[in-house]
């Protein structure tokens, strides 16, 4: 990626939308939980094909966007086929693209339900290895997310056809926000790409609110939780289930 790649301003004005819906403390008590839910993924994870069905439910449970449609998707997918494409995904020799289609291939029927799944399982189980990539960090069919928040215009985040390259430019654009943002002190809320996670979350959950500020009556905007518990949701760690 030529040039630059971080829009640091816009960061830093996201910083100060956050500190003003809540203490930049908080941060780091959801980076914690994050690290919590990471280490409960790291366990049940290590052998995915020993898995049944209520190990791979609460998998499902602690993922955001597959947590309300876990039982429909163990029952169309089965438990014995979606535990071996974890198992691929996560320990498979191979590239990372193909082992990222190969799951998407599996999930075909669920594509909107299982959109955050791979990246999620990558990232929580080998945080130092790989990156989260959900709907809300870059969603390509409507090109937003809190990742185009941050980066700059002229950044390629959604190259190539597949989801697995797609995966690769969203990793190297975190990878730029994340160094940016521990120079700057804007991902430091937690150890390595944790503090990043909680940040673009907190930054989506900024965009949220201005969105329906402006597209909703006031009384839909008080059904919208407030920024803590809006991020711990979009994290997975809202009632981390154990």
């Amino acid at each position: 990626m030529p040039g630059p790649v971080v829009d640091t301003p816009s960061a830093q004005e996201f910083v100060r939308e956050i500190s003003g819906r809540m203490p930049m403390a908080e941060l780091e008590v959801i980076a914690a939980d994050v690290e919590r839910k990471s280490v409960l993924l790291r366990e049940l994870l290590s052998q995915p094909c020993a898995l049944d069905r209520a190990g791979l439910r609460l998998v499902l449970r602690n993922v955001f966007g597959t947590r309300r449609q876990a039982d429909s998707i163990l029952d169309a997918v089965t438990p014995n086929r979606l535990a071996a494409a974890i198992d691929d995904l996560l320990h498979s020799q191979g590239g990372l693209e193909q082992r990222f289609e190969r799951f998407d291939a599996v999930l075909a029927p669920f594509t909107d339900r299982g959109f955050d799944l791979p990246g999620e399982l990558l990232h929580f189980t080998f945080p130092d290895r790989y990156w989260l990539w959900t709907r809300w960090v870059w969603d390509p069919a409507v090109e937003t997310g809190a990742l185009r928040l941050v980066v700059t215009d002229d950044v390629e985040l959604h190259a190539g056809s597949s989801r697995g390259q797609t995966y690769l430019s969203v990793g190297q654009a975190m990878a730029f926000v994340d160094e940016t943002g521990k120079a700057a002190g804007f991902t430091t809320a937690g150890p390595g790409l944790f503090g990043t996670d909680v940040f673009l979350a907190a930054v989506y959950g900024i965009y949220l609110y201005t969105v329906l500020r402006m597209r909703m009556t006031q009384e839909f905007n008080r059904v919208v939780p407030p920024l803590p518990d809006l991020v711990r949701r979009l994290l997975g760690v809202y009632r981390l289930e154990v």
